[in-house]
């Protein structure tokens, strides 16, 4: 094969993937693990020319680096202390740390960063229309798609979000392409009835309201006003039940704090956070494993000191505290460098203006938008969400550092 039939077959090759790895994300049950396969092989094959420039940029990326290592390591150091099969709860950070075979790709193969955005349009707009059909056609009342509503809706957000963030690279009433993308993804994540993602609209206007200056021209500015609109019309459309799931939240609420039935949906995440605050208690270090969280549990179930449908739950509805509970404070700062080591990478980018906007302001509506769902949902649970999360971030970090070379 000579050099320029393997030029064109590494384009192609890239291309694909970029496109595939967030098109395939929501409607397939193997779209992620084969593009995180993808990725790995492409890295070993262009290795020669990936590492030097993986290498080279060592020291921009090397907070990022540092952050999945060390949950990494974390993981595999209460594995060992604990010595009661906890092995397994290596395979997530394993795998996200592997996900830097992604940028090792990009810096090799140096696509278009398009090819991504169009796969970001692709999907909102794919998945919107999946979950739509479940919800008005299969009439399911909390539709998820292949997975559950809450994860579907959050991820569905976060892709109209970034699709908001792409439409700097598109010139004049071509933005309406990711446009569409970021609507879909609002639409989407409204069809599922999810609430968690609210708090992430608003810490991206936020965001876009502190570097505004990058959505210069009428109609991004426009689309930002128009995505506001969409989601606060929701409250006034019936159909969608936004308002029917606000005022359900309100009253959950108050009956909560006012000794009323604790058994609802927001009443059983409030008495979830109040367990683990006192699980956090006896073990704030370096938190415990799963057969002394439950035995723990069990305890303060038969003290009266948490009610009998927390021991139903796989989780605790709050990243921090899930966290805490099984890693302790040594945990929480492992878990939270991943998030601010990435968005100040993000944020470093961005500040150097020109080519960097696009990419580096998804990577930051990226991570604001996982800490949010994490407020009142364990967005780090699942392997799609997390191996999403891990291979966006070193996918948007690749492409900021080839932007700014070409800057350069």
């Amino acid at each position: 094969m000579n050099n320029t039939t393997q030029s064109r077959a590494s384009t192609v090759l890239i291309h694909s993937l970029l496109f595939l790895f967030p098109f395939l994300l929501l409607i397939t049950n193997f779209g992620v693990g084969l593009c995180s396969f993808a990725f790995l092989i492409t890295a070993i094959v262009y290795r020669r020319q990936g590492w030097p420039e993986l290498v080279r940029h060592l020291t921009e990326i090397r907070g990022v680096l540092i952050a999945f290592s060390s949950v990494l390591l974390l993981a595999v150091l209460l594995a060992l202390l604990n010595g009661d099969g906890r092995l397994r709860d290596v395979e997530k950070p394993l795998r996200m740390l592997a996900a830097v075979t992604v940028t090792l790709s990009v810096l090799a193969c140096r696509p278009s960063r398009k090819a991504l955005w169009w796969g970001l349009i692709a999907g909102a707009v794919a998945g919107c229309a999946f979950i739509a059909y479940q919800r008005w056609v299969l009439e399911i009342d909390r539709p998820g798609g292949l997975i559950n509503s809450i994860t579907f809706g959050d991820i569905m957000l976060c892709m109209g979000l970034m699709c908001l963030a792409a439409t700097l690279d598109f010139a004049g009433r071509s933005a309406l392409w990711p446009s569409l993308g970021a609507l879909a993804g609002l639409a989407g994540s409204i069809c599922t009835g999810t609430r968690g993602g609210w708090v992430a609209i608003a810490l991206a206007l936020v965001l876009l309201v502190r570097y505004g200056h990058v959505l210069h021209g009428r109609w991004r500015k426009v689309l930002a006003l128009l995505a506001l609109a969409l989601v606060v019309s929701t409250y006034f459309i019936p159909q969608t039940g936004v308002r029917e799931r606000v005022d359900e939240g309100v009253s959950d609420v108050r009956q909560y704090f006012s000794g009323g039935p604790t058994q609802t949906k927001l009443g059983i995440r409030l008495e979830l956070w109040r367990s683990a605050l006192q699980l956090i208690e006896r073990h704030p270090l370096t938190g415990a494993n799963d057969k002394t969280v439950r035995a723990e549990l069990e305890q303060l179930v038969a003290d009266g000191r948490a009610h009998p449908y927390v021991l139903d739950t796989d989780h605790f509805h709050n990243d921090v505290l899930q966290v805490l509970v099984y890693g302790g404070v040594a945990g929480l700062l492992a878990w939270g460098s991943t998030l601010v080591a990435p968005f100040l990478f993000f944020r470093r980018q961005l500040e150097n203006g020109g080519h960097l906007n696009a990419p580096a302001l998804a990577g930051m509506l990226l991570v604001l938008s996982y800490f949010s769902f994490g407020l009142s949902e364990v967005i780090f649970w699942s392997m799609l969400s997390n191996i999403f999360y891990a291979m966006m971030v070193f996918l948007l970090a690749g492409l900021c550092l080839n932007a700014r070379e070409q800057a350069q």
